[in-house]
């Protein structure tokens, strides 16, 4: 018999870390040996220093470089938690690149609702996410991680059949993202599905073993399939590699109430 608390866990919502920063994009093919260098030292400064990325993203818009420079500001605001500003950047050096025909503009689109994600805006990153998909030039992972990207905006906005078919493509071009397993299992979890929501679980926790998220997850299905001992154990490990994030506060959290159903099923007395 499933009991009340196996099927709280079956809406439980997952405790996702953020994503990471836009994935860069490859140095330019069609401008040049110099502004390829530019373009890799604008990287190379903002990953290790956000704000003199920026400073040098600007220096560099400033120069002429265009889109590609516009493309590291982007970047470098991402690494400065300036999500916001980052979608704006992104989204003018896709524009820009459109208008030149470039083929870098997909990519760009798909960076720019990545970081609208990030900014929290489901609604604009899945219409920039459109575009990006609209242009036909996403191929193999960057084709995956936009789908995946979608589909994580599906979820925020609700929209559980359009996150199934963003994840399902997702697992296929970006089979090694233990993210795209992840989701796939909470969603199918919340939908009853638990036979999916387990062997996308194992997945994801063969790609992330040390991932708090998947164990947190992990736990959840356990109990959602009544098998409570499983879940404390997945739900432990949670806590215990999640520390003070909030999947290693979630984990504790639902140890306690695991703790609590034993303790009120035990005989009085």
């Amino acid at each position: 018999m499933v009991t009340l608390f196996a099927l709280a866990l079956m809406q439980a919502a997952p405790v996702v870390a953020q994503p990471a920063d836009p994935v860069p994009l490859p140095g330019p093919r069609t401008l040049g040996i110099l502004d390829a260098a530019r373009f890799d030292r604008c990287h190379d400064l903002a990953t290790d220093d956000a704000v003199a990325g920026i400073a040098e993203a600007q220096g560099w818009l400033a120069d002429g470089g265009g889109f590609v420079a516009r493309q590291c500001l982007g970047f470098a605001q991402s690494k400065a938690g300036q999500y916001a500003a980052a979608t704006e950047s992104f989204v003018q050096a896709a524009q820009e690149a459109e208008a030149a025909s470039d083929w870098r503009a997909s990519n760009l689109w798909a960076q720019a609702g990545n970081a609208a994600l990030a900014a929290g805006d489901a609604v604009r990153a899945r219409t920039l996410i459109d575009a990006a998909l609209a242009g036909g030039r996403l191929t193999g992972v960057q084709l995956g991680l936009a789908h995946l990207d979608r589909a994580r905006a599906a979820l925020v906005m609700g929209d559980w059949e359009a996150a199934r078919a963003d994840l399902d493509r997702a697992q296929a071009e970006a089979s090694q993202d233990p993210l795209a397993w992840l989701l796939s299992a909470t969603l199918a979890r919340r939908q009853g599905d638990l036979a999916r929501a387990q062997a996308d679980i194992t997945v994801a926790a063969q790609l992330g073993p040390r991932d708090a998220a998947i164990a947190l997850e992990a736990g959840n299905i356990a109990a959602a399939a009544d098998n409570l001992d499983a879940a404390e154990a997945s739900w432990m490990s949670a806590a215990a590699l999640g520390g003070n994030s909030p999947q290693g506060e979630a984990a504790r959290a639902r140890l306690e109430e695991l703790r609590a159903v034993r303790a009120s099923e035990m005989p009085a007395g």
